[in-house]
């Protein structure tokens, strides 16, 4: 079971928590299948009222889990890419256009995961904007950002995704960030992805203004990986984060960059997303 006084931005962990005799309270359902990879749980939350027993906004909220640790590159790669790309489009649908957003700061490595995986992201807009006869129906029309926090810039990120959103005018933002967990299994081992949005820092105890389809006015996704751990009580603060923090950032990193590029660019090959990406 989780330190019920710790905190942490997996649903999956907050759902457990209020299980009784081994269910689920109503309003919150959870479904598991396994894939070639990973074991993938679903959890959506459909009232208020389970909302707030479990600290989530209502939505679905999927989570891909790995027996080992996410900081070596798997032997199945390119099934792993497959998996996630598969629960993103399932998440972001078929859409004209999208920004992806990566949260965090570069200069702090468990929290440099969402600039780590912009830096890889295709981006095709200006492309279209500017070379209108080089795109094709291979590729989406993507952009990608990454905001800083607002202890470097003096600016929240919201702010400025929601500047670019009023710009730009994408069909869905996706977010990427560092997340925190409250069980050491969940360390490294475990990407989540929800169509409820994201306030970024919330389970460090340092939540900033929420990027969501009610701030931003477009669908917005958010994508993470729980790269520290909160063992820690109400009277105490204990944080972790694994030895090879900066091995599981530039796996972590590979992965969901190449598994939203396979996503959003559908007629390309992995390996030409490589290519295109290195």
């Amino acid at each position: 079971m989780p330190n019920l006084g710790s905190r942490t931005d997996l649903a999956l962990e907050s759902a457990n928590t209020v299980k009784s005799e081994g269910q689920l309270p109503r309003g919150i359902s959870a479904d598991e299948k396994n894939t070639a990879c990973f074991t993938v749980t679903s959890v959506e939350v459909v009232t208020e009222e389970a909302a707030a027993k479990i600290g989530k906004p209502v939505g679905r909220y999927i989570t891909l889990e790995t027996a080992a640790r996410l900081d070596m590159k798997p032997e199945k790669f390119e099934q792993s890419v497959c998996d996630l790309a598969e629960e993103i489009t399932s998440l972001v649908g078929e859409v004209k256009s999208v920004l992806v957003v990566g949260l965090g700061n570069e200069e702090i490595t468990p929290d440099s995961l969402g600039p780590r995986v912009v830096s890889h992201i295709f981006a095709t807009r200006h492309i279209k904007e500017n070379a209108p006869e080089l795109m094709s129906e291979d590729l989406g029309e993507v952009c990608a950002l990454a905001p800083g926090v607002m202890g470097q810039t003096g600016i929240e990120a919201s702010e400025l995704v929601k500047t670019v959103c009023s710009a730009i005018k994408p069909s869905a933002v996706i977010a990427v960030d560092a997340l925190a967990c409250s069980e050491l299994s969940h360390l490294g081992r475990t990407v989540q992805l929800t169509d409820t949005g994201i306030s970024p820092g919330s389970g460090v105890m340092n939540a900033r203004k929420e990027l969501s389809l009610a701030t931003l006015g477009v669908p917005t996704v958010a994508i993470g990986v729980p790269t520290i751990a909160d063992l820690g009580s109400e009277k105490e603060t204990m944080m972790v984060t694994p030895r090879s923090i900066d091995k599981l950032i530039g796996c972590t990193a590979q992965l969901i960059s190449s598994a939203l590029n396979l996503a959003l660019h559908r007629g390309l090959s992995l390996d030409e997303i490589l290519n295109l990406t290195a």
